[in-house]
């Protein structure tokens, strides 16, 4: 499955976009519109599945 990942200390859009989902810290990912803060294995595999 393809990803992009984004580095929030060097990418100024980046941390903008991290931002305006109300977060400040790392990881955040974004499957399908879904976020998941933090590693949570069990919704990652069940938002990859």
């Amino acid at each position: 499955m393809p990803y992009v990942e984004r580095d929030v200390a060097a990418d100024e859009q980046a941390m903008e976009e991290l931002s305006q989902l109300g977060y400040m810290t790392t990881p955040v990912i974004v499957i399908d519109g879904e976020v998941v803060v933090g590693y949570d294995r069990p919704r990652l595999e069940q938002l990859l599945a």
